[in-house]
């Protein structure tokens, strides 16, 4: 491991105490450099593991689990038109309600969570992840009137966590006993999810977080450097004998902690070098992918999100590329031939990106992408964290708006997670930004919908400077918005759509229209606001498009005019 990523692992496992948040960051930069020049660009890897399909047959089609083979994929238009999709990453580390990752920092010795861990319940050694899973009921959760909201608000797909880090499953899981169907709620989390989907009619999505378990939790085998308690064994050690007599008895938590090898070099990475983290066996790749096929099978997903980069276990195992075989095989036969499933991936190279989708974690790419792409962003945390609804800490109904509009103009789609409580409620802030959401969308949807991008993505202050994506991405939040800020989509060949990213006060002056510029030489028919009335007063020269601002503003968020050509 270098300098540069051991120093990022010390300020990463401890930036909760931090008082230097550039520090903080500069280190995550580096790290991330030394990440990407890591990474294999290799299409075709010597795979260390090759996983059994016995189990769980991979669909006869025309798609093989292959590099060459899968670059024949094509993005659905279903989902090039839909654009706007809510997560609900939820799942048994959110009845903490303290936030991100919490199954594996509860083990960092000084870390905000192992000290919330000790204060609410009991030190690691006593009261580990297991037991939070023990005490998750999901009392509250009703899928159904969620999901009717998340249509309400705009979205055309939901999506559900299939399993976290954490190593959980969230369905009837045939492969993995330490389920939300045996244990915690005792319901099938992500069937619940499906039946409400199907009765609104929002495309389903899945995300498969669970194969960086094998590292992830080696924490969960640490042990307390001082206090009274030095030297303790967390119970990440623990295994099926110790169970007599507690209420896991008869449980494995091996099975779910996946501590049964070496300790890794770098519990931290997100590749799996030999240097960097211990090689998965052969049990442990086998499981991933019967645990994510039989999620296909059984519950039928429009889209899997994989929470890795490029695929789960690449390149250490071809699970990822026999688990796209058997989507894209098992869709093309239920859909006449053609396969409309979307997989997505991260930190994709050009080759990668032709064999599923590419998905942007908290950010956007600063210019137009040849092939559809999706960007995931959370209102707050990605796990439900009470502390960013006491100090009032959420994303605002605008920025959001900002973003959807911004990536769309990008030929992206936007995926917002709204995290919920353990309960399986969202906070009444949450519901708030939700139902201001809807409210624009019904107004402006259609500059959303169906759309494609124009010439240009935009113009104005943050189109014209530069906005660098780093690893998965991570560049939400560095631009501020106005009404300088101009956002293009088309429908079709007559009809253009400008958004403002900010209210205007005098009138609009749009560059980029002007009857003989570089990116237009029609002649505008017509130009009206969406939401709205009132006749629009605008000229059209060979340099520009003015229009005078609006007498009233239907959506504060963000303003919409439709601009059709003759």
């Amino acid at each position: 491991m270098s300098q540069k990523t051991q120093l990022f692992m010390y300020i990463w496992e401890n930036r909760h105490i931090m008082k230097h948040k550039s520090l903080f960051l500069i280190c995550m930069l580096l790290a991330v450099t030394v990440s990407a020049q890591n990474r294999t660009a290799d299409p075709n890897p010597d795979f260390k593991v090759r996983v059994n399909t016995s189990s769980e047959p991979i669909a006869d089609g025309p798609w093989a689990p292959n590099v060459e083979s899968l670059s024949g994929w094509e993005c659905p238009e279903w989902f090039r038109d839909a654009k706007f999709g809510i997560w609900a990453h939820w799942g048994p580390q959110c009845q903490a309600e303290d936030g991100d990752w919490y199954a594996r920092n509860m083990y960092i010795e000084g870390n905000n969570q192992y000290q919330y861990n000790i204060d609410t319940r009991d030190h690691p050694s006593r009261f580990g992840f297991k037991d939070w899973i023990h005490e998750w009921k999901a009392e509250n959760w009703d899928p159904d009137t969620l999901v009717k909201l998340y249509k309400e608000a705009g979205a055309r797909y939901f999506f559900t966590l299939a399993n976290h880090h954490d190593n959980f499953d969230l369905y009837d899981s045939k492969y993995q006993s330490w389920n939300s169907v045996a244990l915690g709620p005792e319901k099938d989390i992500v069937g619940g999810w499906a039946a409400a989907c199907r009765k609104y009619g929002l495309r389903l999505g899945v995300s498969v977080h669970a194969a960086h378990s094998w590292c992830w939790y080696e924490t969960s085998r640490g042990a307390d450097t001082k206090g009274p308690l030095a030297g303790v064994p967390y119970d990440g050690w623990l295994t099926k004998e110790d169970g007599k007599g507690t209420w896991w008895e008869g449980l494995d938590p091996q099975e779910l902690y996946e501590q049964r090898h070496p300790l890794s070099p770098n519990n931290r990475s997100w590749d799996w070098e030999e240097d960097r983290v211990t090689t998965p066996d052969q049990a442990f790749c086998d499981k991933i992918y019967n645990r994510t096929v039989q999620l296909i099978n059984d519950y039928d997903p429009d889209i899997v999100y994989f929470d890795d980069t490029y695929l789960p276990l690449w390149p250490v195992s071809d699970a990822g590329l026999k688990i796209l075989a058997h989507g894209y095989n098992r869709s093309a036969a239920r859909n006449g031939g053609e396969s409309q499933i979307v997989f997505t991936g991260k930190v994709l190279t050009d080759w990668q990106k032709r064999t599923l989708l590419w998905d942007v974690e908290r950010g956007a790419p600063d210019a137009i992408q040849e092939l559809p792409w999706q960007t995931c962003t959370c209102i707050g945390e990605w796990h439900y964290n009470k502390h960013v609804y006491y100090e009032d800490r959420y994303k605002s109904a605008a920025q959001v708006i900002a973003m959807l509009v911004d990536v769309v103009s990008k030929n992206g789609n936007l995926l917002l997670n709204i995290p919920l409580r353990g309960d399986g409620t969202p906070d009444p802030t949450e519901l708030g930004i939700v139902k201001e959401i809807g409210h624009w969308m019904q107004i402006n949807g259609e500059s959303i919908y169906d759309t494609r991008p124009w010439n240009i993505y935009g113009e104005g202050p943050t189109a014209e400077s530069d906005n660098p994506i780093r690893a998965q991405g991570f560049n939400e939040g560095r631009q501020r918005y106005s009404a300088a800020d101009i956002r293009f989509n088309k429908k079709g060949d007559n009809t253009l759509y400008v958004t403002l990213l900010g209210m205007p006060e005098g009138d609009v002056i749009v560059k980029a229209l002007g009857s003989k510029t570089a990116q237009n030489t029609r002649k505008i028919k017509s130009v009206t606001l969406l939401g709205s009335d009132e006749k629009m007063v605008w000229t059209q020269d060979k340099e520009m498009l003015s229009i005078s601002c609006p007498t009233e503003i239907p959506s504060p968020e963000a303003i919409v005019y439709k601009v059709v050509f003759k």
